[in-house]
């Protein structure tokens, strides 16, 4: 048996001395020494140079299906602020449409002209006896008024705000005297864009409701200011284009602004799909546009250089075609179907006095939704609208007892005694507008 010291046998304590003669340190120093040695090594061969003939082993790891891992993409440097500009509201709307027309090629056309319109409206209209063109009272025309806005949002916060009232407005006049409404946010047509919007629209209700005999067209910047006037539509009897403005002041002075086409009146009929296919051609997006605004400015008194519009269009179409248009345009100027804002919206306090005021209040030049410059300062449009807006609200409020503290802000107040009998008891205008006579059911015998 050999002697234990230390708990250790003779064997083990000499294979200790020979691995400490062989390797030239102490048994129970090997494992710390390894890892600094590891270590060492690990340091040169990451740190040390570049051209050093020691290097790592390499491991390469294949997979049946690599797997492919896409770079993140550098995000995009942000996009500059924008230039300024003098683009029109014309080249702004044609952003991501279809290239322009040119002047080479065919005129612009509407559509497939219709030669029988009148004789296919009148068999429409006697089969279908339930839809007729005059209605009550009194055997008016059947009218249908049509107004729009931009597809897109407003920029500016107040815009779609302003947008609603004026829409709110010309609903409440439709709603008192039985009008039907028909509110647009499309391009119909990609060449007849800006001012030009109207004319497909119009070409595509009058075929699509035979039962219209009248389309009253409102730009969205026209506001209805007397809710009860009643149109003298007997007047009318005899033409298809019923427009603002005055016929010396078109025919002999040859003025772009002798009529106004922001409110204008048009007869479901032959001639006026005619007169809607010879304007359009004038209107094409692009240099057709601008050749044409050239020519007005030309040919029209007091015309600026810019391009062509369809009240410029039209009036140069009845200048140069009287005979073929001419017999059937009315000009009205006995009231204010188009009144011009600035000789107005100051003075609704001293009408409301005199107990006349216009019928519409029309904001040429100040631009509800303010994507484009006002031509007028933008404080003054919206303070003038507000006042229109209040003026003709007070006329419906009215009828429910209420009104507007002040023409220049939203607050209103009690102004009719509610606790006796139905407010029209004493009042015969507020009992024609609370329950016109459109509204009444026929007496039965």
């Amino acid at each position: 048996m050999e002697e234990q010291h230390d708990g250790k046998s003779a064997g083990d304590r000499r294979s200790d001395r020979f691995r400490q003669y062989y390797y030239g340190f102490p048994a129970g120093t090997t494992i710390p020494l390894v890892f600094v040695l590891l270590v060492a090594g690990s340091l040169f061969l990451i740190l040390g140079p570049s051209n050093s003939v020691l290097t790592l082993p390499t491991l390469r790891v294949v997979f049946n299906n690599p797997i492919h891992i896409t770079a993140a993409a550098t995000p995009p440097p942000p996009a500059p602020p924008p230039a300024a500009s003098n683009a029109s509201e014309e080249d702004i709307e044609d952003i991501g449409l279809p290239p322009p027309r040119q002047l080479s090629d065919p005129p612009y056309s509407l559509g497939r002209v219709i030669p029988d319109y009148d004789a296919r409206r009148s068999a429409w209209l006697a089969a279908h006896p339930e839809f007729p063109a005059r209605v009550h009272p009194a055997g008016r025309p059947r009218v249908l008024l049509v107004t729009g806005s931009a597809p897109c949002r407003c920029p500016d916060p107040d815009g779609d705000h302003l947008l609603l009232r004026a829409f709110k407005n010309k609903a409440d006049y439709c709603r008192v005297h039985g009008l039907e409404v028909f509110y647009n946010t499309a391009f119909l047509d990609h060449e007849m864009s800006g001012f030009w919007a109207k004319l497909p629209l119009l070409r595509s209700l009058m075929m699509a409701h035979p039962e219209v005999e009248f389309i009253w067209w409102m730009d969205s910047d026209a506001v209805f200011t007397d809710m009860a006037f009643e149109l003298p539509w007997e007047r009318y009897a005899a033409h298809n284009l019923v427009v603002h403005g005055w016929e010396a002041k078109m025919y002999e002075e040859k003025s772009w602004v002798g009529i106004n086409t922001g409110s204008f009146l048009i007869r479901n009929c032959q001639w006026s799909l005619d007169l809607l296919h010879a304007i359009a051609p004038m209107g094409a997006r692009g240099p057709v546009r601008d050749m044409h605004g050239e020519l007005f400015a030309k040919e029209l008194s007091g015309r600026p250089p810019f391009e062509a519009d369809d009240q410029s269009a039209l009036i140069y179409l009845l200048v140069t075609q009287r005979e073929k248009w001419g017999a059937k345009v009315f000009f009205e100027n006995s009231y204010e179907l188009n009144g011009f804002w600035e000789l107005i919206v100051d003075r609704y306090e001293e009408m409301r006095r005199e107990g006349r005021w216009p019928l519409v209040t029309h904001f040429v030049g100040c631009k509800p939704c303010r994507r484009y410059a006002d031509s007028y300062p933008a404080d003054r449009c919206r303070l003038g609208m507000e006042r229109a807006f209040n003026f003709a609200d007070d006329q419906i409020l009215k009828l429910y007892g209420f009104g507007h503290e002040s023409l220049n802000g939203t607050a209103v107040q009690r102004v009719g005694n509610d606790t006796g009998g139905p407010l029209d008891a004493e009042n015969e205008e507020l009992g024609r507008l609370l329950h016109p006579t459109f509204r009444a059911i026929a007496k039965t015998a």
